[in-house]
């Protein structure tokens, strides 16, 4: 039976929720369209007018610009639309967990390694 007490939020973490998944709709939807190689290479070609097609509002705009993947979930996105954006720039979920955790990505492939026992 699922608890009914309501979840202790983690320090330092956005959590993913109904609220947050409407404030980060055009993001995500952004980073879907990756999925397809043309529409990478439109990014590429001209960011922000990618960006305006989908609507993506200034914060949302900032943390591309930045490419912050920390900014981008505050901003609404979800880790997992996000990889698709990460990997436009050869990033991958180990880049992205090392920018969450605040390690370089060696240090974070150590800390995963360790915590495998």
């Amino acid at each position: 039976m699922p608890s009914s007490k309501p979840r202790q939020p983690v320090p330092g973490t956005t959590i993913f929720d109904g609220e947050q998944a409407r404030k980060g709709y055009a993001l995500n939807k952004m980073c879907y369209s990756f999925n397809d190689a043309a529409n990478r290479r439109a990014f590429v070609e001209d960011e922000d007018a990618y960006c305006a097609k989908y609507g993506l509002n200034p914060q949302q705009r900032e943390a591309i610009r930045n490419r912050n993947v920390l900014q981008l979930i505050e901003a609404g996105g979800n880790a997992y639309y996000l990889a698709k954006f990460a990997g436009i720039f050869g990033l991958d979920m180990q880049d992205i967990g090392a920018q969450q955790t605040g390690l370089t990505k060696d240090q974070f492939k150590a800390k995963l390694l360790a915590a495998r026992g």
